[in-house]
């Protein structure tokens, strides 16, 4: 039986991050590590800072990320809040399933809910007015009116300014069970589906782990900016680990 692996939160091409040409290559040699072992591979949102696709044109770079990915046996993209604008040329060319809401669906015989993240749980007026925004198909098409030059412009410095105005340039740290959105948002949603095992979220940039019952899990997989971290299910076994080159134990 093959792995299925879980990740998120690379944020290629963030102009907030200097090590991003050593952070994708980190990546890429990830996947190529686990090609050979990966049933799937769920990419559960932000895997690009910034990602818009015009009818003929998408933006530059990532050609390593894009060509590795295309060599996976099934590989399903998430899209975040900094990749909301994906169209099919993800799915034409390296022949991913895009997944634009949440996923339940069942693995190797346990119940998935899969999700970013973004929006659930997280009552800040603020956040969702501009999540409303970005997700208008209306200011979309007029966004697309602007040449490519200066709407990937905008779009990334509006993501490095996103990120260097928290503090230090990284997310809050986890606000406790009885505070952090995703954990509310998951108990109140295990109360209806309390036949969901695994409950998997990207999004925060922290790695965690928590029971929710006997037969309930919920995890937040880190990012691949810090952690370089992932989820792998063997079937009947998670884990949550991060990668080290060289020294991946299920790979």
């Amino acid at each position: 039986m093959k792995n299925i692996y879980f990740l998120s939160d690379a944020h290629l091409g963030s102009r907030a991050i200097a090590h991003g040409r050593t952070q994708e290559r980190r990546l890429v040699n990830f996947l190529d590590s686990i090609k050979h072992n990966a049933a799937a591979v769920y990419l559960l949102g932000d895997m690009f800072d910034f990602w818009y696709e015009f009818k003929l044109v998408v933006p530059k770079g990532y050609t390593r990320f894009l060509g590795k990915i295309s060599e996976l046996t099934e590989v399903h993209f998430f899209i975040g809040n900094h990749d909301i604008w994906c169209g099919d040329y993800l799915e034409k060319e390296c022949g991913v399933t895009i997944h634009r809401q949440p996923l339940t669906c069942e693995i190797y015989g346990k119940e998935f809910f899969l999700a970013h993240g973004d929006g659930l749980g997280d009552g800040d007026r603020k956040f969702k007015l501009l999540r409303s925004m970005f997700h208008s198909t209306t200011l979309q098409r007029l966004f697309s009116t602007l040449h490519p030059r200066w709407s990937v412009e905008l779009g990334l410095e509006w993501a490095k300014h996103s990120r260097m105005k928290r503090e230090g340039g990284k997310e809050p740290e986890y606000m406790g069970e009885n505070k952090e959105p995703l954990v509310l948002f998951t108990k109140e949603y295990l109360r209806s589906h309390p036949d969901i095992n695994y409950f998997i979220y990207g999004h925060r940039h922290i790695m965690f782990d928590l029971m929710l019952s006997r037969t309930s899990r919920m995890l937040i997989l880190g990012d691949w900016i810090q952690d370089f971290s992932y989820a792998v299910f063997d079937g009947e076994n998670m884990f949550l680990e991060q990668f080290i080159e060289g020294e991946s134990q299920y790979s």
